[in-house]
């Protein structure tokens, strides 16, 4: 504190100035004192997959283990999205007796996955209770697990949901009854979205992702909707999905094995499905862009092998300043990520007319980026594929000419960039390298990664 002695004399008017004089000088101090302005938090990359199952739904492992997993491995985020439940509240599962399927013993969550389960986090963790003679294990909700996991700008747990609808058609005249699987993923909600049914895919998809925004306006909660595997059982057709107004993500990657990522003689593949709808909405139909995303589906925690959905396969890598919720979720949707299997990116720019990247490259491993895109002008109509001989189908698929979803150029090493020469509708890059795919969905595929298409603006 300053003092100052006062004098014989001394007049009030001085005192006053002495008094001044000393709180500026006070305030001078603070200023020279006080703690600098926090500087703008720098975007970097984030690991995350937003599709993940537990035994809240039909996964076969605890959601903390999973998730300890998933950190363990160097992620950043991770959404447990069971089938139409919200990791809240109370639930329980009881501890069956083993069964014998394909000759393995299963238990579900019990025997060696309780075992496991109790080592990881012991008995005051772990609730077990008996009723009645059946034994059974609570399942933690997420806001009591995630307090073992998260950690600011290392691993974060964003709340999800898998919105899990079928729409059915009954039969008419000499057309047989018809049904197909809906799912839709929902991150970062706040409150349960319930599925719908109708009798078709686009009614479905249509009225959930409206479902989702409407929460997201009325609570203020940063989240998004995003089409789980068109391919899965054959569910959704490319001009269903097309269709869908106000949808941004779906998945061009899904780990599952039973997806069909690549199609078949008789369906598109999800490369091939993600450019008719580029192609449709960005032109006839006047609707925005969809991105794509990349995720595991994981099911299966305990056996690693092909055949089984396992974690760890396909993922998001996404840009953003925090490792917050809403951080990630306005990145997605600004475009500011990628799909991968394994490859990564140092950079990636979509700027102006040019689209660019630059490869993290591993030794002894090649890449070629493939610049992907459809021109204007092209024609859009599709040529109805024939079923193959014995083969039951849902609903008729289409396919589309080679222009759609052109390889425009193709570059080899570890940067590329593409500048729109002004007749393309849009453009979207696909890296392939020459590394093998470790425990991938099928076999034979190779470590890949999928950047956002760049739009053009003139088109």
């Amino acid at each position: 504190m300053l003092s100052h002695r006062i004098s014989p004399g001394f007049t009030f008017s001085a005192l006053l100035s002495v008094v001044v004089l000393s709180l500026a000088a006070v305030a001078g101090t603070r200023a020279q004192t006080s703690t600098p302005r926090a500087a703008p938090a720098e975007a970097r990359w984030f690991k995350g997959n937003l599709h993940t199952h537990s035994l809240w739904s039909d996964g076969d492992d605890y959601p903390e283990m999973i998730a300890d997993w998933y950190k363990r491995q160097g992620y950043h985020f991770l959404g447990i999205s069971d089938h139409n439940i919200l990791q809240q509240g109370e639930r329980w599962i009881e501890l069956k007796t083993p069964v014998s399927f394909g000759g393995n013993v299963n238990q579900r969550g019990g025997g060696p996955v309780l075992e496991k389960y109790l080592r990881r986090y012991g008995p005051d963790w772990v609730e077990i209770r008996e009723e009645n003679g059946k034994r059974s294990v609570r399942l933690k909700p997420l806001d009591e697990y995630q307090s073992l996991l998260t950690e600011p700008g290392r691993f974060l747990m964003i709340p999800s949901e898998e919105i899990t609808s079928t729409w059915k058609k009954a039969k008419t005249g000499s057309t047989p009854e018809m049904s197909g699987p809906v799912h839709i993923n929902v991150t970062n909600p706040r409150e349960f979205v319930p599925p719908v049914e109708a009798d078709n895919a686009v009614e479905i998809m249509n009225k959930v992702v409206d479902a989702v925004m409407a929460q997201r306006e009325r609570t203020g909660q940063a989240m998004f909707a995003h089409i789980n595997h068109p391919n899965w059982r054959w569910g959704i057709t490319v001009e269903e999905l097309m269709q869908v107004k106000r949808q941004k993500f779906f998945e061009v990657y899904n780990g599952h094995p039973g997806v069909e990522n690549r199609g078949d003689e008789t369906h598109l593949g999800m490369d091939a499905m993600w450019d008719a709808m580029l192609t449709a909405r960005l032109t006839e139909l006047n609707l925005p862009v969809v991105f794509g995303v990349g995720v595991d589906d994981s099911h299966n925690y305990h056996t690693m092998a092909l055949g089984k959905s396992n974690p760890g396969r396909g993922w998001v890598m996404v840009r953003a300043k925090h490792l917050t919720a809403e951080s990630i979720v306005k990145a997605m949707e600004a475009g500011d990520f990628y799909a991968s299997t394994g490859v990564t990116l140092n950079d990636v720019k979509r700027e102006g007319k040019q689209l660019s990247l630059a490869i993290k490259a591993e030794k002894g491993v090649t890449y070629r980026t493939q610049f992907i895109g459809t021109r204007k002008g092209t024609p859009m109509a599709g040529e109805l594929i024939p079923p193959a001989a014995g083969q039951q189908r849902t609903l008729p698929h289409l396919r589309y000419g080679k222009e759609i979803g052109a390889v425009l150029a193709e570059v080899k090493g570890t940067s590329a960039s593409y500048t729109l020469r002004g007749d393309e509708i849009y453009v979207r890059a696909k890296v392939i390298s020459s590394k093998p795919k470790v425990n991938g969905s099928v076999a034979g595929e190779f470590e890949t990664a999928w950047v956002q298409p760049l739009v053009n603006e003139s088109r």
